[in-house]
């Protein structure tokens, strides 16, 4: 494979899979001996930066622009974009999470990277059609990177995108940094014990569906007699946070399920739970799933649209639930702690970043 120069540009690295993501592929690539450069449109950063990784902040996002913020606004920023890229002569552009601003951008080979699956977000039906409607102008006839192939089938029969192309690629893994973090300290309430507990790990928002989730587990405890403990880790508004809370109690769960709050490092929960547990209404290729099952761990989830079907394949199969089926989610808990099923490198192949990252560098192929 030919080296080549190939920028991002994403609005900030604050928090967020997103961004974490872009930065672990850049890096990625660039130790590959390709020249990767990150142009950011704000110095805001929380992720660790890996070193060696150029990054340079244009300083285009400020107060200013997100209080005035106009088409010519968005235009005078494209153009200093423009520049900083022209300076540089990149042979690939790829934009993620500031799409707003880069749609602007006349540049060759720009790709759009999209990352979740706009066609499940919105329940109102006016706020979906303008989500449709903003989608189909910000990238019809342009070239788009979907993280999944549910994200690409979505945009392309769903929300009715004509693009250019739209090339599903996975975000890229490697196993053992996930294993070095699942080995720090872990620390479990009394009385639960390692590897045998369920184990959530989400955003308290409605989307995550925790209330799904509470049910769900509260029916396989009435009807399968399911006896492990429910973890939950994450955080949210105070409103969502107070209604989680409450309905623990209201379905009398006070003492079987421990919400430990958000922590910065998931991974020894996730490493010594039975099995994770997703439940939420829409995901583009949640991490949370593949990260579990790096670290061996078995995942239950429903199968909401639209990255859980492509991430549990093979026998893993038999604990993809429908959305809206509380019963059969009880019952794939149930079995799960009856007999946990074994967890290969076979179920995360096609994640792993020896695989992923030949077809970012293939996006070179398309445009030489």
């Amino acid at each position: 494979m030919k080296h080549q120069r190939i920028a991002f540009v994403i609005e900030d690295l604050y928090g967020g899979g997103a961004q974490k993501s872009l930065l672990y592929t850049a890096d990625q690539l660039r130790q590959r001996g390709h020249d990767v450069k990150v142009f950011t449109l704000r110095d805001k950063v929380e992720h660790r930066l890996p070193e060696g990784l150029e990054i340079e902040n244009l300083d285009v996002v400020t107060r200013l622009t997100k209080a005035t913020s106009t088409t010519l606004t968005e235009k005078w920023q494209a153009r200093k974009i423009d520049k900083a890229l022209s300076g540089w002569h990149p042979e690939v552009v790829i934009s993620c999470s500031c799409d707003k601003i880069t749609r602007h951008l006349d540049w060759p080979n720009l790709y759009f990277w999209i990352k979740s699956d706009v066609s499940a977000k919105f329940s109102d039906q006016a706020a979906q059609a303008k989500a449709f409607a903003k989608v189909r102008r910000f990238y019809k006839g342009r070239k788009v990177i979907a993280v999944s192939q549910g994200v690409k089938e979505n945009l392309e029969q769903v929300v009715g995108l004509e693009a250019e192309t739209v090339i599903p690629i996975y975000n890229p893994y490697e196993r053992e940094p996930f294993v070095a973090m699942a080995d720090e300290t872990l620390s479990l309430p009394a009385g639960v014990e390692k590897h045998r507990y369920l184990l959530s790990v989400a955003a308290i928002e409605p989307r995550k569906r925790q209330d799904r989730l509470l049910r769900a587990y509260r029916q396989a405890r009435d009807e399968h007699g399911l006896d492990v403990p429910l973890v939950l880790l994450g955080k949210g508004k105070p409103e969502n946070e107070q209604r989680l809370t409450s309905m623990i109690g209201e379905l009398g769960l006070d003492d079987h399920v421990h919400w430990l709050g958000y922590t910065a490092n998931p991974y020894p929960y996730i490493q010594n739970a039975l099995a994770m547990v997703l439940t939420s209404d829409a995901e583009g290729l949640p991490r949370v799933l593949i990260e579990s099952l790096l670290l061996h761990t078995p995942v239950i989830s429903v199968d909401c649209p639209s990255g859980p079907k492509e991430i549990l394949t093979q026998e893993l199969t038999d604990f993809l639930v429908a959305r809206d089926d509380e019963t059969g989610l009880a019952s794939a808990m149930a079995r799960m702690v009856e007999a946990p099923i074994t967890i290969e490198p076979r179920h995360y192949q096609q994640f792993l970043r020896e695989n992923v990252l030949p077809k970012f560098e293939a996006l070179q192929l398309e445009t030489s």
